[in-house]
């Protein structure tokens, strides 16, 4: 007789009709028997429904979106560890290839056929990939000089990413942070310089700043930089965070001088994730010449079948997305690249002009200069609002929309911000749904009668401060 008892899973089992549907999903101990394929990717993918769809998603800079090619690519590699180089040679040359194309685009002076970098999980690796260097070439020469080496330190502004405070800690490197104002957005070359001595192995300037989508001005940074090292006989440099800007600024805005064509530019780093336009996790790090790059970094071992040398923090790492960056070299070329950031930014632009018609916002920066862009409750508008932005971005999480609001670094940390990011896969008709979802948020919070609980809290803080603080931001204490 046929058994018809599907209930327990076998080929024939209706995923929604399984008793695997009426047990909760594990959480803690390891099912005791296998469950069927599509049950069990049903259960993982069901776990996802409640979350922002990638696309929607305004606060992340990583790429969410990639043709259909470029997809079957990096899955039909999902099996391969690049740091087997032994056994995917090609795939070895391939990154070297890609680290050459980055360091022309950034106009590196390196005459040798195989320019000096290395990749990342992420541009954070790279980031410290770049700060150990610095640091080594910094405690190679203290230690030359018969000098102590025992209090390094690097300068950069408040605005920085969260991983160079992973750095400082990990290597126990002082951070010398120049607080910013209203007035002062990005890092100011004077202020940072009254933060440099002898100690310090380098300034961080950041093109694309996480928190506004601002750049610090390098070339200014650059030109204060050579009057104090030849006035102090220092050779301090300057790392250039462009996990962001690095992959713009080329196609965009070329005649820019921020990368290698600067002195003390020595490297920099970018994010193959983010407007490298590759699904993470992917970063690049290029030294401006082979020879800021401490042979002590490199690191050689042969039990993967012969020996492999490798720079980076990470050992194992997926090879997939090194041929999604290849892949986009070839498929798009520079004028694709260029074609799709001017759109990013064009789309951008228009959201940021129509942000800034609004009665209630103000937006804080006069004009973008990358793809994303910060605003914030007009002042007066402020003094008597119920409701405040992490209520707006509630309201349009309810709609599918993820844009961030957050507080601005130390010292402008009252002021509340949001921001949208616009990315490869962001088109103007979506621009338009999510003002359009915007306008209807502010409809419905404008009929609030009494504050909102976020109103509460950020008009004590308000006051709190008010109390602590003069009008000039100095402790009314000191």
């Amino acid at each position: 007789m046929e058994d018809n008892d599907f209930r327990n899973g076998n080929s024939k089992t209706n995923i929604f009709g399984s008793n695997r549907m009426l047990q909760p999903a594990p959480w803690d101990i390891i099912p005791e028997e296998p469950t069927n394929p599509d049950i069990a990717y049903q259960m993982v993918k069901e776990e996802t429904f409640p979350q922002t769809q990638p696309r929607l998603n305004m606060a992340t800079f990583v790429t969410t979106y990639m043709d259909d090619y470029a997809t079957k690519l990096m899955n039909e590699a999902i099996n391969i560890n690049f740091i087997d180089e032994t056994e995917y040679p090609r795939i070895a040359l391939m990154s070297a290839k890609c680290i050459n194309i980055i360091a022309n685009l950034w106009n590196t002076p390196d005459s040798n056929k195989w320019k000096t970098g290395a990749l990342g999980i992420g541009s954070s690796e790279a980031c410290m990939l770049a700060g150990v260097a610095a640091w080594l070439r910094w405690k190679k020469k203290r230690e030359a000089q018969g000098k102590p080496f025992d209090k390094p330190n690097f300068v950069i502004s408040a605005s920085y990413q969260v991983v160079w405070e992973k750095f400082s800690q990990l290597w126990q490197i002082e951070m010398r942070q120049i607080p910013l104002t209203m007035e002062k957005p990005t890092l100011d070359p004077h202020d940072a310089l009254q933060k440099c001595d002898e100690n310090t192995i380098f300034i961080v300037g950041i093109m694309g700043i996480t928190w506004t989508g601002m750049n610090d001005d390098i070339e200014a940074l650059n030109d204060a930089l050579e009057k104090f090292n030849s006035k102090n006989n220092l050779d301090i440099s300057i790392h250039v965070d462009a996990a962001t800007g690095g992959f713009i600024y080329p196609f965009l805005y070329p005649e820019k001088k921020w990368d290698f064509r600067l002195k003390w530019v020595t490297s920099i780093n970018t994010s193959g994730h983010k407007f490298g336009l590759v699904y993470p996790g992917l970063g690049w790090v290029i030294w401006k010449t082979k020879d800021l790059l401490p042979p002590e970094m490199s690191f050689t071992v042969n039990y993967l079948g012969g020996e492999v040398t490798q720079v980076g923090l990470n050992y194992s790492r997926p090879a997939a997305q090194i041929l999604g960056q290849y892949y986009q070299f070839i498929r798009l070329g520079f004028n694709g690249y260029k074609n799709i950031q001017f759109n990013s930014m064009s789309i951008a632009g228009y959201m940021h002009d129509e942000i800034g018609k609004m009665t209630q916002f103000k937006n804080y920066s006069a004009e973008i200069v990358n793809p994303l862009f910060v605003w914030y409750l007009d002042p007066e508008y402020d003094k008597t609002a119920k409701w405040t932005l992490f209520d707006l971005q509630d309201k349009l999480s309810q709609k599918g929309w993820m844009v961030p609001a957050y507080t601005l670094p130390d010292n402008i940390e009252n002021f509340i911000v949001m921001r949208t990011v616009v990315r490869q896969g962001f088109s103007r008709n979506m621009a338009d749904m999510l003002l359009g979802d915007i306008k209807t948020a502010i409809i419905d919070l404008e009929k609030f009668q009494y504050p909102t609980q976020t109103r509460i809290d950020h008009n004590n803080k308000i006051k709190i401060a008010t109390k602590i603080f003069n009008h000039n931001g100095i402790r009314r204490d000191k």
